[in-house]
């Protein structure tokens, strides 16, 4: 009986908290790898800017007229028009 508690106990832990992270990450994922020059992004650190160049891991954003930087794709937190949908 204990046996089959713990068993049905993980079986919900990994259906509530580990099913829907991996989902969440596949999908953060998949929006990263879909950017491409010109589309307008928001870093995890707040930055906005506007992709100028894409590479393997990095991508080159311009944040000002003339002032570009290179930062990890891991580092893109959301699209500007992502976020003004999700205020609306």
């Amino acid at each position: 009986m204990t046996l089959i508690f713990i068993l049905l106990l993980l079986l919900i832990f990994y259906f509530f908290m580990i099913r829907p992270q991996q989902k969440k990450q596949k999908q953060i994922e998949e929006y990263r790898s879909k950017l491409s020059k010109g589309d307008k992004i928001i870093t995890i650190g707040g930055l906005h800017g506007k992709i100028t160049d894409v590479q393997e891991k990095v991508f080159v954003i311009e944040i000002a007229d003339g002032v570009k930087i290179t930062i990890e794709k891991a580092a893109v937190a959301i699209d500007e028009n992502e976020a003004k949908n999700a205020q609306k």
